[in-house]
């Protein structure tokens, strides 16, 4: 299941462009790599990010995991409902397992459509 309304990174994170922001989870294929989600490490509002910071992390069962700032930003908003419920990745990774939300001032770069994604990962990747 890959949304076609979505942005990807080779690094298994969606994104949703919305004007200045874009709003942050990891993809389908990424939670069920890592299964269980036991704990989310969310950021702190407004903490201001460089591309490739990395803005927090997702810990499973089997791995912990860490996500990266597609491009520079302030963090707008973080997903409180993780802090309680981190199994919202796997239940809903593209809906309420949202994990961040991104001010931008211009969009990322080298950004994977879901057709470019799916290619990717068809690839073994």
């Amino acid at each position: 299941m890959i949304p076609k309304d979505l942005l990807y990174t080779e690094e298994h994170e969606w994104l949703r462009l919305q004007e200045n922001k874009v709003i942050i989870g990891i993809t389908d294929f990424a939670q069920k790599e890592l299964g269980d989600v036991v704990f989310v490490d969310l950021p702190e509002v407004n903490l201001v990010l460089e591309a490739n910071d990395v803005l927090g992390g997702v810990e499973s069962v089997k791995a912990v995991s860490d996500i990266y700032a597609p491009c520079p930003g302030r963090i707008a908003a973080v997903n409180e409902a993780l802090t309680d419920t981190p199994d919202l990745i796997n239940e809903d990774p593209y809906g309420e397992g949202w994990i961040v939300e991104l001010e931008i001032e211009e969009a990322p770069k080298n950004l994977l459509s879901a057709a470019e994604y799916e290619e990717f990962l068809n690839k073994g990747e």
